[in-house]
């Protein structure tokens, strides 16, 4: 009996040596998200290519609101020498006019901001990916984010390495833009 409690003793004394040894020591790193956005290039170039849409499209429609506003400012000046009644007559097609414009406004911020969402949509899936693969290569268990949907509340700046990430994300679309440029 007593060799038997002895093995057993030994047998687990054994298992529990193994599993100690099984444990490693996990590699953690975070990302500032906000931080990333911020100085990546391409994120960058989106914002540029975007805020430059809005400017060209809204120069057209700022040209039709100018005539609108013109043509408000004459209809004012009809309707104090012509009238009530003749303003009432000829109101309604200038207030169709301006809902017009409006709805114009709303569709063209609207537009804007669905394809623009949709590229950004993109750009943080390749993000994602690019760190999950940044993530498997370098060893880490893993990389946590940070910034404006923060989900650590402190780490120390020793496990930063958005720099990095940031760097590498750079140059990876520097050399893509290239490519394409080389391609046309």
């Amino acid at each position: 009996m007593k060799k038997a409690l002895l093995f057993i003793a030994i047998s687990i004394s054994l298992v529990s040596c193994d599993k100690a040894a099984e444990v490693k020591e996990l590699k953690t790193a975070y990302v500032d998200t906000a931080e990333l956005m911020k100085e990546y290039t391409e994120t960058k170039d989106l914002e540029a290519k975007y805020k430059g849409q809005a400017a060209e499209k809204g120069r057209q429609l700022e040209a039709e609101i100018n005539r609108f506003k013109q043509d408000a400012a004459n209809f004012q000046r009809n309707a104090q020498a012509n009238g009530q009644e003749w303003a009432q007559k000829n109101g309604q097609e200038l207030q169709r006019r301006e809902q017009q414009l409006a709805q114009a406004q709303q569709g063209l911020q609207m537009q804007l901001q669905q394809e623009s969402g949709k590229e950004m949509d993109s750009l943080v899936k390749g993000v994602k990916k690019f760190i999950k693969e940044y993530g498997k290569e370098k060893g880490y268990a893993y990389i946590y984010g940070t910034g404006d949907a923060a989900s650590i509340l402190y780490a120390e700046e020793k496990y930063d390495i958005t720099k990095d990430i940031v760097k590498l994300l750079n140059e990876k679309y520097k050399s893509t833009a290239k490519t394409e440029e080389v391609k046309k």
